[in-house]
């Protein structure tokens, strides 16, 4: 089931992870291939979209609106969002989208997505687990990762760590332009070799190097517990994405 998914990544994007000042902080949710500027996939209706802060879950799902995002290859349907930003600590993103009908492997795919934002660098709901059925927790705090660094997180299915999940690792090389909803020039060529994966150990642990600055992805495939949807098969992945930066 794993390799049909490969390279899908559902995206939480805005390009201020650590706002300074209270503000409506826009949102782009992409469903794309951002490391090499590929396909765009269309988006359905999302099931949940929500934020946690400071202990309280927000629904956001009245703050969606339907738009289309345009990469290298073609113009899909995405969303746009806006995020309430006010109090300082962390807003934990989360995304529970429609499965996606892959026509050429003849299954569906739900990437349950999971980002965050950090005002005034005061840490409060990171390393909560929100109860998704799929979903990574992480361990090393996702939105100010040293590059050169390392990045740990635990993959969870229903609430249970899980042994040898395929882990595929992401970069965003084409960075989404907010204004024209389309992607920007590519920093970076895609790995040779594929999709770079990793897989968790027996407690669903997993820990990467991250050379450089950006916008890192980790999506666990296949680990979710519903695994059939509309009669065909489903892979239900996890998710996560953090930022990292260089020191200065």
């Amino acid at each position: 089931m794993s390799t049909p998914a490969q390279a899908h990544f559902q995206l939480i994007y805005t390009p201020d992870v650590l706002p300074e000042r209270s503000q409506d902080l826009p949102l782009k949710l992409v469903f794309w291939h951002p490391f090499e500027n590929g396909f765009v996939m269309d988006m359905g209706v999302p099931e949940a979209f929500f934020v946690l802060h400071r202990g309280q879950r927000i629904d956001l799902i009245d703050q969606l609106s339907p738009t289309t995002f345009a990469g290298a290859q073609n113009t899909a349907k995405s969303y746009d969002a806006m995020l309430p930003v006010r109090r300082a600590g962390d807003y934990v993103l989360a995304l529970q989208p429609a499965p996606y009908y892959e026509e050429s492997e003849d299954i569906f795919i739900q990437q349950i997505a999971k980002s965050f934002v950090n005002r005034a660098g005061m840490p409060t709901d990171w390393s909560e687990e929100l109860g998704l059925p799929a979903e990574i927790v992480p361990l090393s705090k996702p939105y100010n990762i040293i590059a050169g660094s390392s990045f740990t997180g635990r993959v969870m299915a229903d609430g249970v760590p899980v042994d040898g999940a395929e882990i595929e690792v992401e970069y965003i090389a084409s960075l989404p332009d907010m204004e024209t909803a389309s992607a920007g020039a590519a920093s970076v060529d895609p790995m040779p070799g594929g999709a770079v994966v990793i897989h968790s150990d027996d407690n669903g642990m997993f820990t990467f190097a991250v050379p450089r600055a950006g916008h890192w992805g980790f999506a666990a495939l296949d680990i979710g517990p519903d695994k059939t949807h509309e009669g065909k098969p489903l892979s239900q992945d996890a998710v996560i994405w953090i930022r990292a930066f260089e020191m200065e």
